[in-house]
């Protein structure tokens, strides 16, 4: 996601799959559990889920916006209004939001991340827990360095672990949300070195 996806993302946005590891029964959404009578479901594996991204919440200025709040809610980047963008997502980050239900809750219109008082959450307030977040996680030379210097950074990371993973260029430019043309001029070097494997791969499909 863009970080104004992520900011606009609300919990109808998400099917948050899982299986219970006691009676073996599937869930869609996790919403939908239930205890019943010869299981609790205590035990969860979570699941591939999905995200059906519908909007985004840039901050326009309240100068710019029709009810002077600070962010404006907008269809996504070069889409329609209405159109979405489908998006896999892996069983840890299932998990994630899961338990952010769990523990935080969502907002009166449902969304995941919210300011103090329920508004859309600043910029400010999440670049300043990112930096916090790099000087715990990194190294000192490594919080010197660019590495991971803005939350977009980890969707261009997300990018180049997809291509070397071997997802094609157009399912890699779907899930992001632009062309393929893009993708390749802002990700090319990322696919860089590791001739023995390319060699290998043609190898084999030639054999």
């Amino acid at each position: 996601m863009r970080p104004s996806e992520a900011a606009d993302l609300r919990r109808e946005d998400c099917d948050l799959a899982g299986r219970c590891a006691d009676c073996g029964t599937d869930f869609d959404d996790l919403a939908a559990v239930k205890p019943i009578r010869s299981c609790e479901h205590e035990k969860i594996e979570y699941r591939w889920g999905r995200l059906v991204l519908a909007g985004t919440s840039p901050r326009a200025g309240s100068h710019w916006t029709d009810d002077g709040g600070s962010h404006e809610r907008r269809g996504l980047k070069h889409r329609g209004r209405a159109e979405t963008r489908t998006v896999p997502i892996p069983p840890r980050l299932v998990e994630l939001l899961c338990a952010h239900v769990d523990n935080h809750g969502v907002g009166p219109d449902g969304r995941f991340f919210r300011g103090l008082h329920g508004g859309p959450l600043s910029e400010s307030v999440y670049d300043r827990w990112w930096k916090l977040a790099r000087e715990k996680a990194l190294t000192e030379s490594q919080v010197a360095s660019p590495l991971v210097r803005r939350p977009y950074d980890l969707r261009h990371a997300a990018a180049s672990l997809w291509l070397n993973a071997g997802v094609p260029p157009t399912e890699v430019a779907r899930r992001l949300g632009h062309g393929v043309a893009v993708l390749l001029r802002v990700y090319a070097n990322c696919l860089d070195g590791g001739d023995d494997t390319m060699n290998d791969k043609i190898g084999d499909a030639l054999e």
